[in-house]
């Protein structure tokens, strides 16, 4: 039975890498994992807002075996959160954009696969951006959504008949 009077948890020091050091390794992967879940106008912002939260969360950090994957789960939070915020925004009918002028470029030329990718539930479209924008094996997509990897297979895979079954991809 512990005592009242047990001494906290202490946590070894972690040394980490200059926070520099490691945007320089994974700003590519950070800036196209969050245009591939962000709208085009807003995919930079995710990415900025990532790396802030990133920054003020770095000399917390109590283990840095897997910083890659920290980094890829916060840009994927951040996306999916302006993903949600987005949904949630009113848009003035008067001042609605045509469609058919919006420009959409954010990781494929094929504009409407990417919206369809969007609409998904956001683990699905997580999991198919990390999978095939990032090129992460089923393993890594699996510690960013701290989950299986047969979770993740299932979670593609689920994406990827539910995208079979839209209609105006047929077309594609």
């Amino acid at each position: 039975m512990p005592s009242h009077n047990a001494p906290a948890l202490r946590y070894k020091y972690v040394t980490l890498p200059p926070f520099q050091k490691l945007v320089d390794a994974h700003w590519a992967e950070v800036a196209r994992l969050c245009h591939a879940l962000s709208w085009a106008d807003e995919a930079d912002d995710a990415a900025q807002r990532a790396w802030l939260l990133a920054l003020r969360a770095y000399p917390k950090i109590r283990h840095g075996a897997n910083l890659r994957g920290w980094l890829l789960t916060i840009a994927a939070r951040v996306a999916t959160e302006q993903h949600r915020e987005r949904a949630r925004r009113p848009t003035p009918l008067a001042d609605a954009p045509d469609p058919s002028l919006r420009r959409d470029d954010t990781v494929a030329d094929d504009g409407v696969l990417w919206q369809r990718v969007r609409a998904l539930p956001a683990r699905q479209r997580t999991a198919v951006a990390l999978h095939y924008i990032l090129r992460l094996p089923h393993k890594e997509v699996a510690a960013v959504l701290g989950t299986t990897s047969a979770a993740t297979r299932r979670l593609v895979s689920d994406a990827l008949v539910a995208l079979r079954k839209d209609p105006q991809l047929k077309e594609c």
